[in-house]
């Protein structure tokens, strides 16, 4: 099925979360209304489930409960002391389990009697759910103790310590600890423990608060996984996914906030630095192991504000689904107290954001105005970004990548170590990557590839030695592109010029494992169809992985390459493309002259300098 009128967009790439107003007066207003909707919701029993909630829904009812006490240490609404009276009596009476849950996997002492949170209320029914939705319970749970001064009766606060006391057992005694590999959970469980401890006698407080430092410490840094140059907490099985990564570093904020552990501090800079490198300058990023293009909303904000400030760098432009913009709803937009815990932080927080781009320098990023590229582990470009064009990797044969392809075989693999130079002169921002790569014919060939920007405009231009055959460069998949404070879909090269003829191919094979940007499939669904996890969850960056071709921009070669050189040379942003693109290349004693009508750049010899580094010199 081809795009249709109206363009088909990414349901989840919406506005950078920076949009959102953060006064205190739009917090309360926020609070305002989840006020009317729970008033408005509150069974005579004391439930404020929404209506349609069926899964996550073990601690929804207690997570709006403990907005309605942060209002009401907020606002002192006379209305709200009986309504959470009510609700967590509700809580305690209805929703607290003690009996395992029949087919639960993951329970190390059966029968222990603890209290849990369930997934889905029916028993048996979906029980793998039920360690996370513990972890939510108790974040609930303890939200509304640092709330129940003079709202909350002593003997019912003492309930709720003594059931939070009993979630957290659970969670660190009765089960396996983190049983779904899930980054986010884990620290979330962590969170928990560490504001736990401040309401428990103070020797049991310093047991639990020190149980939580060595779960993280043992459990979880122990096992980070690198990515990029970075060490991320691993998230369902993989380094990051860009719904849950973000999630996790709010979590990671609060940590920080409530105990002042320097830890949390360094490894939430290591992510923040990380997801600021991936992230394009329009906020767009896609992949991970759960989820592609499914981002968060609220539930970023804080780590995303309260890191961006640490490290002097814009995270707010991450894009988020702004149907979660402040709070977890469901499908009519009512309020759903899933993930209430991260709208109570993100409002006691007073960060302000952060709106410029950090000005150092990355490995995996080059970044200048409008202009973006995020770089994969190997250094090949993981997004192009240009004139609100994002472009991915393209594939071909089930390689994928930006890069030469001779005889069939994409060069943009390294055999050896890749390098990297970077230069910012006279309003240009350049990087040169040289990387050994091997072909079919087990030749070592030296890629040296430049990507030089002036903000607006983004030149890349690729030297490898000579190429037989009719070798051609493979330059992105054209993907989506911005539409006002949406992302859609799109299969047009948007003011792309080359040196050499430039062609858009789209696949001539059809089925699940080739890609045409025409069709109204995202790269997330079939990302999930290439999977091979049959629950529905799946993996989409493996599954994208079985991708045997895709849409593709190929650009042949550049005339007037020097002998022994084959050269190309692609301008991405070009606008309306009524400026010439005719780049001039010389063999120097100095390494490969480029000549364009914006810059000249020499690319030193693939010797480097004395360190064997990469040598770049831009001319005016």
């Amino acid at each position: 099925m081809h795009l249709t009128s109206p363009p088909v967009h990414l349901a989840h790439q919406r506005g950078p979360l920076h949009d959102l107003p953060d006064s205190p007066e739009a917090y309360d207003a926020v609070l305002a209304d989840v006020v009317e909707q729970a008033l408005a919701r509150i069974t005579p029993e004391g439930n404020l489930e929404h209506p349609d909630c069926v899964d996550d829904i073990g601690d929804t009812s207690l997570g709006i409960t403990s907005l309605l006490a942060l209002a009401w240490q907020r606002g002192k609404d006379p209305r709200l002391p009986e309504a959470v009276a009510r609700s967590l009596a509700f809580h305690l009476r209805e929703r607290v389990y003690t009996e395992d849950n029949p087919g639960y996997p993951n329970l190390r002492l059966r029968n222990s009697g603890l209290p849990y949170a369930r997934y889905v209320l029916e028993s048996g029914a979906h029980p793998i759910g039920d360690w996370p939705s513990t972890v939510w319970a108790l974040l609930q749970a303890v939200n509304i103790l640092d709330a129940a001064e003079g709202l909350v009766a002593d003997e019912r606060r003492a309930e709720l310590v003594e059931l939070a006391r009993g979630y957290w057992r659970w969670l660190t005694e009765a089960t396996f600890f983190n049983p779904q590999e899930a980054g986010n959970q884990a620290i979330g469980c962590v969170v928990g423990g560490l504001m736990l401890a401040r309401h428990l006698p103070p020797k049991e407080g310093e047991s639990v608060r020190a149980r939580a430092l060595e779960l993280y410490t043992d459990e979880i840094r122990a096992h980070r996984v690198r990515d990029r140059g970075a060490l991320l907490p691993p998230e369902h099985g993989g380094a990051y996914d860009n719904n849950y990564g973000p999630i996790s570093l709010s979590f990671l904020a609060q940590a920080h906030r409530i105990s002042g552990e320097e830890i949390f501090a360094e490894d939430g800079d290591a992510l923040a630095r990380y997801l600021d490198a991936r992230l394009t300058n329009g906020g767009f990023d896609n992949g991970g192991p759960r989820y592609s293009e499914q981002h968060s909303a609220f539930e970023s904000v804080l780590g995303l504000r309260y890191f961006g400030a640490r490290i002097g760098s814009d995270l707010g432009r991450y894009r988020g689904d702004s149907r979660w913009a402040r709070h977890a709803a469901k499908a009519d937009g009512g309020v759903d107290g899933h993930f209430a815990w991260m709208l109570v932080w993100q409002i006691q927080d007073t960060t302000r954001w952060h709106r410029e781009p950090s000005p150092s320098a990355v490995r995996h990023q080059l970044r200048a105005g409008t202009v973006s590229v995020a770089f994969d582990g190997h250094m090949t470009p993981a997004v192009v970004e240009a004139a609100g064009t994002y472009y991915l990797p393209a594939a071909v044969n089930r390689q994928h990548g930006h890069g030469p392809v001779t005889d069939g075989f994409l060069l943009c693999r390294p055999m050896g170590e890749v390098r990297v130079r970077d230069i910012r002169a006279d309003g240009l921002a350049a990087k040169l990557v040289t990387k050994p790569v091997v072909g079919r014919d087990h030749v070592l060939r030296h890629l040296r590839s430049l990507y030089v920007t002036d903000g607006t405009t983004l030149w890349v231009t690729v030297a490898v030695e000579h190429l037989d055959g009719t070798p051609y460069l493979l330059a992105g998949l054209p993907y989506a592109t911005d539409d006002g404070d949406r992302v859609r879909r799109t299969a047009e090269a948007g003011g792309v010029t080359s040196a050499g003829p430039l062609r858009l191919t789209h696949p001539q094979a059809q089925g699940v494992d080739h890609f045409d940007a025409r069709t109204e499939a995202t790269q997330e669904q079939a990302a999930f169809a290439l999977a091979a996890d049959p629950r529905g969850y799946g993996n989409p960056d493996e599954g994208w992985r079985h991708l045997v071709t895709s849409t593709a921009l190929e650009a042949d070669p550049a005339p007037g390459a020097p002998e022994g050189l084959t050269v190309f040379a692609v301008r991405y942003g070009d606008g309306d493309g009524d400026t010439e693109f005719a780049p001039v290349f010389e063999a120097t004693p100095n390494g490969l002259k480029v000549r364009t009508e914006a810059f000249t750049a020499v690319i030193g010899e693939v010797a480097g300098d004395s360190h064997g580094e990469p040598e770049l010199t831009l001319l005016d």
